[in-house]
């Protein structure tokens, strides 16, 4: 196999996630199949990452950085509503088009995994903005953030699974969600 002086460890976690979203589950990603694709000995993934569980915490952040990101780029100059729901629309197009990541993003830190307790507050704080332009703080706000938590994955997860067959528009259907989802936040 050629070597790969190029290599690092962003490199290395980059092409897991695509093998991840590629392959739709992050089962697809061993170190063996990360080696072949990066045509690379399976020994020398150890100059980027120490473990499995090392590259699948990197494949976490990754993630996760890339969710904030999306996000924050929906509600770029919208407030209220629209924000709400062109966050939702990104959330959901995230976890459809990275189907093998996507459930990394879903999981609570341990407050050892210091790098993905960072990323989780930076997502919490643009929440809680947007929520904010709702009028909502506090414990209210966290509490709306949770809901909308749930809807979201909810939904997502379900039509992941196939669990829309029926010939409607799950688009009209998801807008509406979020929409009774809204009105339900007004006091």
């Amino acid at each position: 196999m050629v070597k790969r002086r190029w290599l690092n460890r962003e490199l290395v976690i980059a092409r897991a996630v695509a093998l991840a979203d590629a392959a739709g589950s992050l089962d697809a990603v061993t170190l063996t199949a990360l080696a072949q694709a990066l045509e690379i000995r399976p020994p020398s993934l150890y100059n980027h990452v120490s473990s499995l569980e090392d590259l699948r915490a990197g494949m976490a952040a990754y993630a996760v950085r890339q969710l904030i990101a999306d996000l924050r780029q929906a509600a770029s100059g919208l407030v209220g509503a629209a924000a709400v729901m062109a966050m939702a629309d990104a959330y959901r197009h995230f976890a459809r088009t990275h189907p093998g990541v996507y459930p990394l993003t879903i999981r609570a830190p341990e407050p050892e995994e210091t790098e993905l307790v960072a990323l989780a507050q930076e997502l919490v704080q643009l929440l809680l903005l947007v929520m904010a332009s709702l009028g909502l703080q506090g414990e209210e706000a966290i509490h709306a953030i949770r809901g909308l938590r749930a809807i979201l994955h909810g939904f997502t997860s379900l039509e992941a699974a196939d669990g829309y067959k029926m010939a409607l528009d799950r688009d009209e259907s998801f807008r509406r969600l979020i929409a009774a989802y809204l009105d339900g936040l007004q006091p």
